[in-house]
């Protein structure tokens, strides 16, 4: 009982507006009930978002390749270079995908792929120019280990990368790779992708030269409770330097078809870690549910439990889908949520400035 109080009494010193440590996190989710967290963690979410509004945002994931050297073993959806399956998009097959986007009154495309050996920085301005050049679309695209494949093939310093990126079209940078932002875990989940220092300065790169970026975590595979939080402290860190974070998402690995295998998290454990992210990571305006990995019951419960935004209606989304998760949420499927949840629907851009109200 006396353990329930002290930890209690942290929730209480989170919900006055006082940073809890890294050990006090720790605390928290291990002695904490999800009922206390879940509370806690609205209780935040009213301060910061006193209107009763959830955002989503109408986008769709686009896979420019499959091709992927980095082999992490929590992936189902890459191929070698020679497997049948192996594709790169052409640029007819982008511009159709990406029609159609803006056709169901979408504001954004995230283009993402494998680490392609054979695709330089070239590449990739030559795509990011020719979209520009054809459509007002905002282009959130290339997580950081992608950034970093980018430089080390052309030789150019990670800034340089960047720059040549954003002049080209690239308007932000999502969050992806992230993992967990602990090499112990990173050795052993993606040994071949960039540690965690280096995904974290592609970000303060991107944010020092003016991008907004998102933060993620996919958690539920072999990190430890403390390796869990620690991530979210690292964030938390890196957003006090630079501010530039618009969003913490957290998902839950989905081991189905993958190398790495085990099992899927449980609704109670993402519902704590997602209370946990709120309450902890104090200057991080949005926390984003994840129905991607959850469904849509489960994403709705998430909005009572610290987060504010239901994320994208996905048009397309492949590299969960390849781990056998096929949760689809159409359009008036999210709306519906979050009203039910008692909430305010409200369509977002990327940047999170609301484009209509429902």
């Amino acid at each position: 009982m006396k353990k329930m109080t002290e930890a209690g009494s942290l929730l209480e010193k989170a919900v006055s507006g006082r940073r809890l440590s890294l050990e006090e996190g720790v605390r928290i989710y291990r002695e904490c009930d999800l009922l206390q967290l879940g509370r806690t963690a609205d209780l935040i979410r009213r301060r910061i978002h006193p209107r009763k509004i959830v955002t989503f945002i109408i986008d769709r994931n686009i896979n420019y390749t499959n091709v992927c050297v980095s082999k992490c073993k929590f992936c189902a959806f890459c191929r070698e270079e020679d497997h049948p399956g192996a594709y790169v998009i052409s640029k007819d097959v982008l511009y159709e995908k990406i029609e159609e986007t803006l056709e169901a009154g979408g504001t954004a495309v995230m283009i993402q792929g494998g680490m392609h050996p054979g695709l330089g920085l070239d590449f990739f301005l030559d795509m990011l120019r020719s979209i520009k050049e054809r459509y007002d679309i905002h282009i959130h695209s290339f997580s950081p280990p992608e950034v970093a494949h980018m430089a080390g093939l052309s030789g150019l310093p990670t800034g340089e990368v960047i720059k040549r990126l954003r002049e080209a079209g690239l308007d932000s940078i999502p969050g992806g790779g992230a993992e967990i932002l602990v090499d112990r875990v990173r050795r052993l989940v993606s040994p071949h992708k960039v540690s965690w220092q280096q995904w974290m300065e592609v970000m303060l790169e991107a944010h020092r030269q003016g991008m907004s970026t998102t933060a993620t975590m996919m958690f539920g595979h072999v990190e430890s409770v403390e390796e869990r939080i620690l991530h979210m402290i690292r964030v938390r860190d890196a957003q006090d330097q630079t501010g530039g974070f618009s969003a913490f998402i957290p998902w839950s690995f989905q081991p189905g078809n993958t190398s790495l295998g085990g099992r899927a998290s449980t609704g109670v454990e993402y519902l704590k870690t997602l209370a946990v992210s709120r309450i902890l990571l104090d200057n991080v305006k949005n926390i984003q549910a994840s129905w991607v990995t959850q469904g849509a019951k489960l994403a709705q419960v998430a909005l009572s439990f610290g987060a504010n935004d239901f994320g994208s209606t996905m048009l397309e989304e492949n590299v969960v889908r390849a781990a056998g998760v096929t949760y689809r949420v159409p359009l008036d499927e999210i709306i519906r949520s979050i009203r039910d949840a008692g909430f305010r629907p409200a369509q977002r851009t990327t940047l999170y400035k609301v484009v209509r109200e429902f």
